[in-house]
């Protein structure tokens, strides 16, 4: 488990506050920011029981879960740079606490490439994949809909797996203020 002084260096346990104006960088910004705001308090006090939950035989643990986060996370980081995404022959396996970090980070991290990005900017922006000699390209477009909601839709899971695993998500979480009561 993560001391207090962990948990509070990393991003999200608020959501940071919105920017000034609607550009179409800053609307996926803030896209990111409400998903690590969520996944913040998904993941936030996960027990080893909660980690090994998953809801049927041949269902992903609340674990894996996270690892397919994790994943779409690095796809998120890197398609403002339009970098490639290559999936690991054998990836490196990481602690929860490790992988809560380095998910978070990742989205701290591309939603600052984002912010204030003009529309005319962000058609530079590329979901690329990499497969051995094989390379495939995509609009940023296929991002929101593709990892982007994918991660939103795997977070509430986290939070409905922890829930019936016995460890609910804090009462006190307001995704819609993007903020907790204490």
């Amino acid at each position: 488990m993560q001391t207090k002084a962990q948990e509070m260096e990393l991003p999200y346990k608020e959501i940071p506050d919105y920017p000034s104006t609607y550009t179409s960088g800053n609307v996926v910004s803030r896209m990111i920011d409400g998903l690590g705001f969520r996944y913040y308090w998904a993941t936030e006090g996960l027990t080893e029981n909660d980690l090994t939950y998953r809801a049927s035989e041949d269902g992903r643990s609340v674990f894996e879960t996270m690892e397919h986060i994790y994943v779409m996370s690095n796809n998120i980081l890197l398609a403002p740079d339009a970098k490639p995404y290559e999936r690991p022959a054998n990836p490196q396996k990481f602690s929860y606490e490790e992988l809560r970090s380095l998910t978070l980070n990742n989205l701290k991290t591309a939603s600052e490439k984002v912010l204030g990005k003009t529309s005319e900017e962000m058609e530079d922006f590329k979901v690329v994949f990499k497969q051995g000699d094989r390379t495939s390209e995509f609009p940023f477009w296929n991002m929101i809909n593709g990892m982007l909601a994918d991660c939103i839709h795997h977070t509430g899971q986290i939070v409905l797996m922890r829930r019936a695993s016995g460890n609910p998500q804090n009462p006190n979480v307001n995704v819609f203020l993007g903020k907790t009561r204490e």
